[in-house]
C-alpha cells in the first residue's frame, strides 16, 4: 500500500514538473511573420555534401529557387564525395534564375580533433569569405533539405526585427513509413520537451537549441564565437552552436511550415543515420 502511494505522488510530481516546469513544451506557437524590412541583407547559404547526389539537386534548386529580393549566394562543400555531387549540384544551379550565384568548394582533409560536417562547415565559411564577403547573415542548411521559395525572406525579417543573431527552424521530417511513424513524432516531442521552444527564444533563460536543417546566423556572431573551430569536436553541431551564440545575442528555433526534410527512413538501420 505504501509503494502505490509513493508511486502515486512520484507520478503526480513528474506530471507536475512536465505541465509547469517545461514552458508548455508540447504548445509550440509559430509566431506571425516578421514585418517586411526596408532594407534586405546580403546572404550566404553553406551547405556540406558527401555522396547526396540523390537529393542535393533539389536543395540547389530550392535555395537559389527563393524569392528573395536581397543578395544570395551559395558555397556546396564537396566532402570527397564519389557520385557525383558536385556536377549534379552545378547542374541544378544552372536552371535556376540564379545560376551564377553558386560556388562548389572541395573540402580538405579532415584535421584531427574536428568532426566532420564541422570541419565542412567551416571549409564553407573560409569559401564565403571570398565570394560573398559582404554577407550579413550566413545560412546553414544540410544537403538533404528542400526549402520553399519564402523561406529565407521569413528568416532574415525575423532576424532583423527581433534582432536575433541565429534564427533557426525545425524542418519537417518525412512521416511516411512505418518506422518513420514511429520514430518521428517521439523524436520531436522530446526534442522540444528537452529543449523548450519558449525557453530558447527568451534571453534570460540559459537554454540554447537549434535544428541543422535550417539555421540563419548573423556574420558578426560567428566571429564573435571564433567561426566553426569553437564547436569543431561536437557531433551535435546545430545545439552546440546555439549554445555558443546564445550568451553574446538573442536566438530563436521554431517549427518550418515549408523546409522539407527529404531524406527517407524506411527501416531501423537509416532511422540511425
Amino acid at each position: 500500500m505504501a509503494t502505490a502511494f509513493v508511486l502515486s505522488l512520484l507520478s503526480l510530481l513528474i506530471w507536475c514538473v512536465l505541465l509547469f516546469g517545461r514552458a508548455g513544451f508540447w504548445r509550440v506557437r509559430k509566431p506571425a511573420p516578421a514585418p517586411v524590412p526596408e532594407a534586405w541583407p546580403e546572404v550566404v547559404a553553406i551547405v556540406p555534401a558527401r555522396n547526396e547526389a540523390e537529393v542535393i539537386g533539389r536543395c540547389v534548386a530550392g535555395i537559389l529557387g527563393q524569392h528573395y529580393p536581397g543578395k544570395l549566394s551559395l558555397v556546396v562543400v564537396d566532402d570527397h564525395s564519389q557520385d557525383g555531387t558536385a556536377d549534379i549540384a552545378r547542374g541544378a544551379a544552372a536552371g535556376t534564375s540564379r545560376p551564377d550565384a553558386l560556388t562548389v568548394v572541395t573540402a580538405r582533409d579532415l584535421p584531427g580533433g574536428w568532426s566532420g560536417k564541422v570541419w565542412a562547415q567551416s571549409e564553407g565559411l573560409a569559401a564565403a569569405e571570398r565570394v560573398a564577403p559582404a554577407a550579413a547573415y550566413v545560412w546553414l542548411t544540410d544537403a538533404d533539405i528542400w526549402h520553399g521559395p519564402g523561406v529565407l525572406a521569413g528568416l532574415a525579417a525575423r532576424a532583423l526585427h527581433e534582432r536575433r543573431d541565429l534564427v533557426s527552424l525545425m524542418v519537417r521530417l518525412r512521416c511516411a513509413s512505418a518506422w518513420e511513424r514511429l520514430i518521428v513524432p517521439a523524436f520531436v516531442f522530446f526534442f522540444a520537451k528537452l529543449y523548450p521552444f519558449e525557453r530558447v527564444r527568451d534571453p534570460r533563460s540559459p537554454v540554447a537549441a537549434a535544428a541543422g536543417g535550417c539555421m540563419l546566423a548573423s556574420r558578426t556572431a560567428l566571429s564573435r564565437i571564433g567561426g566553426f573551430a569553437a564547436i569543431r569536436a561536437e557531433l551535435i553541431d546545430d545545439c552546440s552552436l546555439a549554445a555558443k551564440i546564445k550568451p553574446g545575442g538573442p536566438i530563436c528555433l521554431d517549427l518550418a511550415d515549408d523546409s522539407v526534410s527529404l531524406r527517407p527512413y524506411d527501416d531501423w538501420r537509416s532511422c540511425g543515420t
